[in-house]
């Protein structure tokens, strides 16, 4: 479905269709209550992990469950919010403090050890709601999209905003995301945060789930 996305997302006459095949991958990536359908493999995913498992790193290569769902949330928000929907991001004080969270950005630099407390700290439940607000919003900007959006270049100005919001830190781990998604159009975006990026990470996740239910020992948890 992706691969097929990036073949006709720019093409004006095929909008509506790489519109609608993006809607369905996207609802593909997160529960089925965004877009009030069936449960699909995220919700598989998730649906029986007790607490202690968002919060494992089986191998010194992983993350952790819980930090992906806060990594990927962040990102898609920032990103959709602000530099498709050129509005603001969902994220506000009022999130932070009902997720139990002390970070704002992404968790791109964050080392282990910080990754370990993010996952132990954050409460889960409201992390799941955040995510799916996030999704929400994001298949209603998408809807609104028009064939002459997919060419329009990201704005500095909607970068220079989740910079100051604290949606990328000074580090170089995070800041190297301002430079990245600067250089994209909006189709461009439409092609990683919201969609291939999840699929990378998801693939992770159901990996861990595996091994985290198959093995005794683990790098951190």
């Amino acid at each position: 479905m992706h691969k097929q996305l990036a073949r006709i997302i720019y093409k004006p006459e095929k909008i509506e269709e790489a519109k609608q095949l993006f809607l369905d991958l996207h609802a593909l990536l997160h529960m089925g209550a965004v877009t009030q359908t069936s449960k699909n493999e995220v919700d598989q995913l998730l649906y029986d992990l007790k607490k202690e498992e968002y919060a494992i790193m089986p191998t010194k290569k992983d993350e952790t469950i819980a930090w992906v769902l806060w990594h990927t949330a962040r990102i898609e928000d920032l990103t959709m919010g602000i530099l498709v929907g050129m509005g603001q991001q969902i994220f506000n004080e009022e999130w932070q403090k009902k997720m139990n969270v002390s970070i704002k950005d992404t968790g791109n630099a964050l080392n282990d050890d910080e990754i370990m407390e993010l996952s132990h700290q954050i409460h889960i439940p409201t992390l799941i709601e955040y995510r799916n607000e996030v999704g929400k919003r994001t298949q209603q900007i998408v809807s609104q999209l028009q064939a002459e959006d997919m060419h329009r270049k990201v704005s500095s100005k909607g970068i220079q905003q989740i910079k100051e919001a604290g949606g990328v830190t000074s580090q170089e781990d995070s800041l190297w995301l301002l430079d990245y998604w600067g250089s994209k159009d909006i189709a461009g975006i439409l092609l990683m945060p919201p969609s291939r990026h999840l699929i990378m990470h998801f693939n992770a996740c159901v990996k861990w789930k595996q091994q985290i239910r198959m093995r005794t020992q683990f790098f951190r948890q």
